[in-house]
C-alpha cells in the first residue's frame, strides 16, 4: 500500500479561535481516510458562521482567498466544509486543483444508497446544490425547531432537537438520511442518527473526504486534471 499522504486543505466558514475545534473536521477526515493530511482554515468575522443567503454572500470572497492561499501553500485539493457549497463554483474556475463542496459531495454520496433521500436541514431550507443534485429523489426535509445556526446545535436542546424531526423524517419511508449541514459532523451526530435510523446516514465532512480522496486517487492514475 501507498504510504504517501495527500495534503488537501479545508476552509471551515465560521471564525474559530480554537485550535482543537479549528481542526476538528480535519481530524475527521484524516480518521476516516488515513491517505489524506489536513491543513484547517477559518474564515475570518463570521462568528455564527453561514446561516442565510446574506451571510452566505458576505462569506464567499473570504472562502476564495483562503481557498487561493492553500493553493499557493501545495495543497493537492480544496474542501469547502459547508453543505451550501458556498463560492465553490467560483473558486473551481480560479484554482488548478480540485475544490470539493461538502453538499455536493453528501448529495452525490446519498444517491449511491437509494433513490429515497431525507435532508435534515439547520436552519434554512435544503442547500440548493443539494436540491439540484437529487432533483425527485428529494423525498423529505425537515429542520430542528428553534435552531437558528451551527452554535445552537452545539448545546444540549439543539441536539434534541435535533433528534426529535429525525425521528419525524424517519416516518417518511426514506432509504438514507442526508445530514445538510457540517454542524452535525461538529458534533458527531452522524453515529447518533445511525442508531435512531436503521438506514445509512450520510455525514458531509466525511463525504467531502471520500470524493476529494477519489479524484486524487483518480489523478494519481492519470485520469483526471
Amino acid at each position: 500500500m501507498n504510504s504517501m499522504r495527500h495534503v488537501i486543505g479545508l476552509i471551515r466558514v465560521i471564525t474559530i479561535r480554537d485550535e482543537e475545534l479549528l481542526n476538528l473536521h480535519g481530524k475527521i477526515v484524516e480518521s476516516a481516510f488515513p491517505e489524506l493530511r489536513v491543513i484547517s482554515r477559518s474564515i475570518e468575522d463570521q462568528p455564527m458562521g453561514i446561516y442565510d443567503r446574506e451571510s452566505e454572500e458576505v462569506a464567499k470572497p473570504k472562502i476564495i482567498k483562503l481557498a487561493k492561499e492553500l493553493e499557493r501553500e501545495g495543497v493537492e485539493a480544496v474542501i469547502v466544509s459547508c453543505a451550501a457549497d458556498p463560492a465553490v463554483r467560483e473558486s473551481r474556475k480560479l484554482l488548478r486543483i480540485p475544490v470539493v463542496g461538502a453538499g455536493s459531495a453528501a448529495a452525490s454520496l446519498a444517491l449511491t444508497y437509494g433513490d429515497r433521500v431525507g435532508v435534515l436541514n439547520l436552519a434554512e431550507e435544503t442547500p440548493e446544490v443539494v436540491r439540484d443534485i437529487l432533483g425527485k429523489h428529494l423525498v423529505a426535509e425537515a429542520k430542528p425547531e428553534g435552531v437558528r445556526n451551527t452554535l445552537d446545535l452545539m448545546t444540549g436542546w439543539g441536539i434534541e432537537a435535533a433528534r426529535k424531526i429525525l425521528e419525524e423524517l424517519l416516518k417518511r419511508d426514506v432509504d438514507v438520511i442526508l445530514l445538510a449541514c457540517t454542524g452535525y459532523s461538529t458534533i458527531g451526530f452522524s453515529r447518533v442518527a445511525e442508531r435512531l435510523a436503521g438506514v445509512p446516514v450520510v455525514d458531509p465532512v466525511i463525504a467531502a473526504g471520500a470524493v476529494t480522496l477519489g479524484m486524487l486517487r483518480q489523478k494519481a492514475l492519470g485520469g483526471g486534471k
